[in-house]
């Protein structure tokens, strides 16, 4: 948190309504404010600002380390803010399921609604009948197992089309985040509005969204005085909205392009045969509904989830499997072997193996476990007060489930900093959310939305790099999996590594 208080004072005005906002919470914190009773324990802090200048930038060890000290739940005093930290299974429990609708709403941070058109999007839009609509579109019209079943051609021609240009690539160095990325991204726009991009602007236009994503991620992740003091919001001191609202354009123009070509289409009396997920959302919208419309602003804030939250995590998840992997040469080694007895090395791989390859699944697993893409989750905020392990926790409240921390503790898993796929052999785990030891994706109302195409992703792409390519590093260079945190957790140095391939027919690379 080196940066995240200096901002603009080079005028008078800001400095004199921060202090009288300043003043203002003063006034409250001592002369109004109620004490709350049994409110968890928590590390002590400063009048007003609370805990904020002891944020550390790792927030998932940060946290890990006050559980250490104050237990499995906290409290940290967040500007006018209480923050509730929790790292146990049974207090996970009780948030996420037994008072699942209570905790069903999120505080948005500021750059999250920047970057979401207020919000309208199915992360950040508060628990009720609109964001009830917009999860029933995602999960049973786009996400469904009928939906993505539907468009395996077009996953299966980009990763065809991934593997010729590492092809091209063997001997020298990949980044294999970035071509993943580029990968997924073009998956998800082919099933969002049936374009691509072209091998000519692959490269570049690939890599300008990966940097736009990134910057967007950062900014929502990044400690803003406007989510701490709601009162200095309108200013936005640090000019994080203002940086945000830069941002938002590159892809708002992308849609408005993609919605404007089908609206002329239908002006001009052409009736569109498009069966992806633009024209989904587009008939939707057109079919209305007086209860809960559907409008373009969700409709572009759905396809900015689709591209955020499908190519980015998609992409990590990938390169932390692959660089673990390599760091264990027994573990690369079994995925191949099992790889080469269901496809076999004249053949290439196929979703319909992916249910044949228990090992690839473990791998992902374990990958998930030590490195959920949410390390925090999404916060959660109570709809009323609630006792949550003994403890009061106020309506209002931003708690964070460290699931990071969760799926680390020696108490539950024998040797939890060790990469061992083998864990996940006996078929115990999944992704549903109901194990509370083990549940990268969240769990309860707001479980993420796109369990079922991340798991398509991931484990078709790791097993199609596994399958084709041999990988090593280069020379000389040092390879880790170390983190950094955000939202959403990424590999703190990219993945640079060399294929080499190991198919039996050249001819299966084109």
């Amino acid at each position: 948190m080196k940066d995240w208080y200096n901002c603009d004072t080079t005028t008078l005005l800001i400095p004199l309504l921060t202090i009288s906002t300043i003043i203002w919470y003063m006034y409250l914190y001592f002369f109004k404010s109620k004490p709350q009773n049994n409110l968890p324990p928590g590390p002590s802090g400063l009048p007003i600002i609370g805990n904020l200048l002891s944020l550390e930038p790792e927030l998932h060890t940060y946290f890990t380390g006050l559980a250490q000290a104050h237990g499995p739940i906290f409290k940290l005093r967040l500007g006018s803010k209480l923050g509730i930290v929790l790292t146990s299974p049974s207090m996970a429990r009780e948030v996420l399921k037994d008072y699942d609708t209570i905790f069903a709403n999120r505080d948005p941070p500021a750059a999250g609604k920047a970057a979401t058109y207020g919000g309208s999007d199915i992360s950040w839009s508060p628990y009720g009948p609109q964001w009830r609509m917009l999860r029933k579109v995602c999960v049973v019209k786009m996400l469904s197992n009928k939906s993505l079943d539907s468009v395996y051609e077009l996953r299966r021609g980009e990763v065809r089309k991934m593997v010729e240009y590492i092809h091209n690539c063997a001997g020298s160095t990949v980044s294999v985040g970035e071509q993943v990325f580029l990968t997924v991204l073009n998956v998800i726009t082919n099933m969002m509005w049936g374009a691509a991009m072209e091998d000519g602007e692959r490269e570049s236009l690939g890599a300008e969204f990966r940097k736009t994503a990134a910057e967007m991620v950062q900014l929502i992740g990044k400690p803003n005085l406007s989510d701490f003091f709601p009162a200095l919001a309108r200013f936005d001191l640090q000019g994080i909205v203002k940086d945000m609202n830069l941002l938002v354009p590159r892809f708002d123009g992308i849609f408005e392009k993609m919605i404007g070509e089908r609206m002329v289409k239908d002006v001009e009396g052409k009736e569109s045969e498009s069966k992806d997920f633009l024209q989904f959302l587009l008939n939707l919208k057109e079919e209305g509904d007086s209860k809960t419309p559907f409008t373009s602003t969700h409709v572009k804030a759905l396809l900015l989830d689709m591209v955020l939250g499908g190519s980015d995590t998609s992409s990590n998840t990938v390169e932390f499997a692959m660089a673990e992997m390599m760091n264990k040469p027994g573990v690369m080694r079994k995925v191949q072997e099992e790889l080469e007895a269901v496809v076999g090395k004249d053949n290439l791989v196929e979703e319909s193996h992916i249910h044949k390859l228990p090992y690839l699944q473990a791998v992902m697993k374990e990958t998930l476990r030590l490195h959920p893409s949410l390390p925090l989750l999404m916060s959660h905020c109570p709809s009323e007060t609630t006792n949550v392990g003994g403890y009061t926790i106020p309506k209002g409240s931003c708690v964070f489930v460290n699931v990071w921390a969760i799926h680390r503790d020696p108490s539950i898993w024998e040797k939890p900093l060790e990469f061992d796929p083998t864990r996940f052999l006996d078929g115990k785990w999944d992704y549903k959310g109901n194990d509370f030891n083990y549940f990268p994706f969240g769990s309860g109302r707001r479980i993420c939305a796109g369990i079922a195409m991340a798991e398509r992703n991931v484990l078709y792409f790791i097993a199609t790099l596994m399958h084709s390519f041999d990988w090593t590093i280069p020379q000389g260079e040092k390879l880790d999996v170390l983190e950094k945190y955000g939202i959403i957790l990424k590999k703190k140095t990219p993945l640079l590594a060399i294929p080499t391939p190991r198919l039996s027919n050249p001819d299966l690379y084109k």
